[in-house]
């Protein structure tokens, strides 16, 4: 599978059309995803015909812009689906949801860049929300570049939710390729090495000695807080706001929920409205907090996840792997997700850039630059083509 500002400008030359692009496509899906399961629906008559008109149109000089003809997955019900569908070749890109990592884990998994965007930024009308104050829509791609193009077109202000007024879009393009000679990078501290997989601190310190090399400065930063500290404010968020949305459908025991899901969201249950509204005031402090921490810099770094993929018979639902991400959210940050190295079992490596909020074309910047610097975003894991 190409990545899709290749696929444009393929399509731009007609040296392939959109309906050969979703045939390709769909034959992938029915040759894997009964095994992958990336996919609820596979909407193949609808994709057929709107690949014929795209065709018809770039045939006719009416193309609508560089993405005209490229089609696209959409998250339904997890982000680990859009997350499979573009490692699988299912589809060039993807749009996924992230409340506490949800772009960022299953790109840190599936060797994939993701990104986490600032409340407001792009529109959260008709997502079926989980935490009003967390959710963020983001997309992801196989590459930097194409997670750019597909957020360039997501964001922008939409009537319908409110939250995006007054957040005027700004094009990541124009400062994507401008590298990051003098751009001051923060390590995390030391502390937050512990309990880290001995691949993954190698390769998140090779990508800090990779981007030094690329001219930016790396320095060390005094964070107010450890990052499990912000996860348990997180939680509390989530829980709350989580099971007034649908505790009407996890309590209703006749409903087909995942017996996994049901008990995440019943935890919000026993959340009171004084640890509710206090998370929400030491939120704001913590915030302000962080900002200062962070005034002399312009992104943090880190793993994305303490460990690569496990087996699915060892995961412990209990428990969360969003321990690098989810302060992000927290603190109304933005993050990139991008792959940084394998394993000897060549499983995918992910390095998380942190940028301030609405900062997402720094974040896209510095990531960019990184992959122009290595190869391991065009890397695949065995078996995967």
């Amino acid at each position: 599978m190409l990545p899709a500002h290749v696929l444009s400008s393929e399509i731009g030359a007609r040296r392939f059309s959109p309906v050969e692009l979703v045939d390709g496509l769909l034959e992938r899906i029915r040759a894997a995803d009964p095994k992958l399961h990336a996919f609820v629906e596979v909407y193949a008559e609808d994709a057929r015909f709107a690949a014929e008109a795209a065709d018809k149109a770039l045939r006719s000089g009416h193309a609508i812009g560089p993405l005209h003809g490229i089609q696209i997955a959409l998250k339904d019900g997890s982000s680990s689906g859009s997350g499979v569908a573009v490692a699988a070749g299912f589809a060039p890109w993807a749009v996924g949801t992230d409340t506490g990592g949800s772009v960022r884990l299953p790109a840190s998994w599936c060797g994939l860049s993701g990104l986490k965007t600032t409340i407001g930024r792009v529109s959260t009308y008709g997502i079926l929300p989980l935490s009003p104050t967390l959710d963020t829509p983001g997309p992801m791609a196989r590459s930097v570049e194409d997670a750019a193009l597909l957020y360039q077109v997501m964001q922008g202000p939409d009537a319908l939710d409110s939250r995006t007024r007054g957040i005027t879009p700004i094009d990541p393009l124009p400062m994507l390729r401008r590298g990051v000679r003098g751009l001051r990078l923060a390590r995390m501290p030391e502390a937050e090495c512990e309990d880290v997989d001995g691949e993954v601190l190698a390769a998140y310190n090779a990508a800090l000695e990779s981007l030094a090399r690329l001219g930016a400065e790396i320095v060390t930063v005094n964070l107010p807080c450890r990052f499990a500290d912000y996860t348990i404010l997180t939680a509390r968020i989530i829980g709350a706001e989580g099971y007034f949305l649908l505790g009407d459908l996890i309590d209703d025991m006749g409903l087909p929920i995942d017996e996994a899901v049901r008990p995440r969201i019943a935890a919000g249950r026993g959340i009171s409205a004084r640890d509710y509204l206090g998370a929400l005031r030491d939120r704001e402090e913590a915030k302000r907090q962080f900002a200062a921490a962070m005034a002399d810099v312009d992104a943090l770094l880190t793993p994305t996840t303490k460990t690569v993929a496990i087996p699915l018979d060892a995961v412990d639902q209990a428990s969360t792997p969003a321990h690098f991400t989810r302060f992000v959210n927290f603190l109304d940050l933005c993050a990139l997700a991008l792959p940084n190295g394998f394993t000897q079992a060549g499983l995918p490596i992910s390095l998380q850039i942190v940028c301030s909020g609405y900062d997402e074309a720094t974040a896209l910047r510095i990531g960019w630059a990184y992959q122009q610097a290595s190869d391991w975003h065009e890397r695949r894991p065995p078996g995967i083509v």
